[in-house]
């Protein structure tokens, strides 16, 4: 395992706490197609130019800018991100088992859980000690046992790693977006607005996103309709079609993170490919608030170690225009 740092409202994970034999594993190689392409809604193929990235300087580490021009071959993209009860069709299918599953644990976030549980865990991660690492939580026990899915088969899978997101995909016939197809599809069309609908969070007073409502981590009024994951098709799409594309979960991408992404990165289809010890989050999740993270808008940028699962991290998938799945990006 890797040393993973915190980043924002998630945590990566810390050495092998727990870990368990891989043996066991269903990996993305052994893992073949799904014959038919999974029943989802997508939107209308998009693409082209746009100005990506933004001046704001309050997280100079996620390297949000410099602002720039970008170009991108159609695409089309979920117009939700993969749900419970998609994952678990993915799992039924092929016997996958998950990285949480394999390490035996995964960040579940502490309001979530009992009293009881807390004080039996014990353990906390310095800088987000709201976040417990909860033995045998995974997808389908999203707090632990008992916890079950049963009663959110609508909801983003979440406890999902970067790899288990990658296998999805094999199997889907999809793939994850770039960091610039996914800030190209959250903009919905909107040139450098600063949510996916426009510039103000709650226009008319209305909620369009699930994010923190109060006094981040103390006290969450659940405002917003949610005070943890709320359906796939919760709140007005965007522009594009597409529900929930910031707040509620975090979004793997496939790139590799850097802080330098629009640096090095090209004008033209840009991918990260040179390797790093994470991967990219995009979108913010139910637990972001502006007086911490402020990371649910369209251009702000988070990253983790592939290998991380906690109980506000998921994933959406796309397709090229042709349906076609694409490659893997270069190791």
């Amino acid at each position: 395992m890797t040393e993973g740092a915190p980043r924002c409202c998630a945590s990566g994970r810390i050495g092998d706490i727990r870990a368990t034999s891989a043996e066991s594993a269903v990996t993305p190689e052994r893992i073949e197609p799904s014959p038919i392409d999974i029943a989802r809604r997508w939107s209308r193929p998009i693409g082209g130019s746009f100005t990506m990235g933004s001046d704001n300087t309050r997280f100079p580490e996620d390297g949000e800018g410099p602002p720039r021009r970008v170009k991108l071959r159609d695409f089309s993209i979920a117009c939700h991100a993969v749900s419970n009860l998609q994952f678990g069709d993915f799992v039924r299918a092929t016997g996958y088992v998950s990285d949480a599953e394999r390490y035996g644990w995964s960040f579940v976030f502490e309001a979530f859980l009992p009293s009881a549980t807390k004080l039996a865990i014990g353990s906390r991660t310095a800088g987000t000690p709201w976040w417990v690492p909860v033995p045998h939580a995974y997808w389908a026990q999203p707090e632990g046992p008992p916890s079950t899915i049963l009663d959110r088969l609508d909801h983003p899978v979440v406890h999902v790693s970067w790899n288990d997101a990658k296998a999805y995909c094999r199997w889907s016939r999809t793939r994850l977006p770039t960091e610039a197809e996914w800030e190209f599809a959250a903009r919905g069309g909107i040139e450098q607005a600063i949510y996916p609908w426009g510039d103000d969070l709650t226009p008319d007073g209305e909620h369009r996103c699930n994010i923190w409502q109060g006094d981040f981590p103390v006290h969450n009024s659940a405002g917003d309709g949610y005070a943890g994951t709320a359906p796939v098709y919760a709140y007005k799409p965007n522009g594009y079609g597409l529900h929930n594309i910031v707040g509620n979960v975090w979004e793997w991408c496939e790139d590799y993170f850097s802080p330098d992404y629009h640096r090095v990165t090209a004008a033209e289809d840009p991918l990260q490919r040179e390797q790093t010890a994470n991967r990219s989050l995009r979108g913010g999740s139910y637990l972001c608030h502006e007086s911490y993270c402020n990371r649910y808008r369209v251009a702000a940028r988070s990253s983790n170690t592939p290998d991380s699962s906690s109980g506000n991290i998921g994933f959406r998938v796309v397709r090229d225009d042709d349906h076609g799945q694409s490659g893997d990006s270069e190791q």
